[in-house]
């Protein structure tokens, strides 16, 4: 190990041994300038790449379900035209008039941040790296792996492996609004996987009998105000280990994506959701569904909230996908070969999130 590596290794493990995240630096500071080590200024050479990428003005698809159950009716096959086509161009739009209620998003935004910015003693029991923990708070999973840590503290919940979910492992500031936002996600995902079915020209029940929303996590994101945006990733671009990753962002901004080689803002849209499409259902859709890069900046005078949760089908006892057989054609041969969803998170966790995506791992 060179110097210069060690020198990093040394500050990386001063700033994780503190438990008190990137929202700790900024207390620290009380007001004043904030000390911003090293270890999270991004390198010249990745400043420079994004200057080469231009923005667009383009808008992400926002898709309203409202008269989505009205079963074979004109409205409900517009909304899925409306799906198939953000998905496959797109891999990312927002959804209006899903069924959840304005009091259960922002509940769980005000959850999430009341944790965030609780007294650092509060929240240092729950902080660790240890993968068998099912609730806990760190920064970066990957802090130890990515070329520069990011601006940004997250409440981890990991129901991968076990489904059941004791309220008491929750933290009390957030306890009620989680189990309230998971068991309203957890309805309006099957209804958002019938959609996708019929988008991809199958069964309505198809997606939802692969079990593609089984094993999920919920990540609780805070970035703090940050002093130098241009210099410093809240979250390095990358896509998402998952079949389909449910956001919910408060009215900051900083959520972009990667169209047609140009970054489009994700803008926030009161009460919306927006769902992007995980690599793991480009993997099944053999292609025809997008998974794309996309990333988030912290902002310079306030602090951004989102939850993430990120829905990875069935990884414990392996159970194994492949593409969808009706999809693999003449014209469109077979893409990937089959996988577990264990393996292709080891593969994606043993990296640093700024790395490529993990489809090449499965690519024929």
């Amino acid at each position: 190990m060179d110097i210069l590596a060690d020198d990093r290794t040394k500050q990386l493990k001063a700033f994780d041994d503190t438990k008190a995240g990137v929202k700790g630096l900024v207390d620290a500071a009380a007001g004043g300038v904030v000390d911003i080590p090293n270890i999270f200024i991004r390198p010249p050479d990745e400043v420079t790449e994004d200057l080469e990428v231009s923005k667009t003005g383009l808008q992400v698809p926002v898709i309203d379900l409202h008269g989505v159950g009205d079963k074979g009716s004109l409205r409900r096959e517009n909304i899925i035209n409306e799906i198939k086509h953000a998905s496959e161009k797109w891999g990312f739009f927002q959804v209006v008039n899903h069924g959840i209620s304005t009091i259960v998003l922002e509940d769980m935004l005000k959850g999430v941040r009341g944790f965030h910015e609780q007294d650092v003693l509060m929240k240092k029991d729950y902080y660790s790296r240890d993968p068998e923990r099912m609730v806990k708070f760190n920064t970066n999973y990957d802090l130890y792996m990515s070329r520069a840590a990011n601006w940004r503290d997250t409440l981890i919940i990991d129901m991968l492996n076990n489904y059941h979910l004791d309220p008491q492992d929750l933290p009390s500031i957030c306890r009620e609004a989680t189990i309230n936002y998971l068991d309203h996600l957890t309805k309006f995902v099957d209804t958002l996987l019938e959609l996708l079915s019929e988008a991809l020209g199958l069964e309505p029940s198809y997606l939802k009998r692969l079990e593609c929303e089984k094993g999920k996590s919920l990540a609780g994101h805070y970035y703090p105000a940050c002093p130098k945006p241009d210099q410093i990733h809240g979250l390095n671009k990358h896509t998402d280990a998952s079949f389909i990753t449910l956001l919910l962002q408060d009215d900051t901004g900083g959520l972009q994506t990667l169209h047609q080689n140009q970054w489009a803002n994700v803008e926030p849209i009161p009460s919306a959701l927006v769902v992007n499409i995980g690599d793991l259902l480009q993997i099944i859709s053999n292609d025809k569904f997008k998974s794309v890069i996309h990333r988030a900046f912290g902002n310079v005078t306030r602090a951004r909230t989102s939850v993430a949760c990120f829905f990875h089908g069935v990884a414990t006892p392996p159970k194994t996908y492949g593409p969808i057989e009706k999809l693999i054609t003449k014209e469109r041969p077979q893409m990937y070969c089959e996988f577990t969803v264990i393996d292709y998170l080891m593969k994606f966790n043993s990296r640093g999130l700024d790395e490529k995506s993990g489809l090449n791992c499965v690519r024929i």
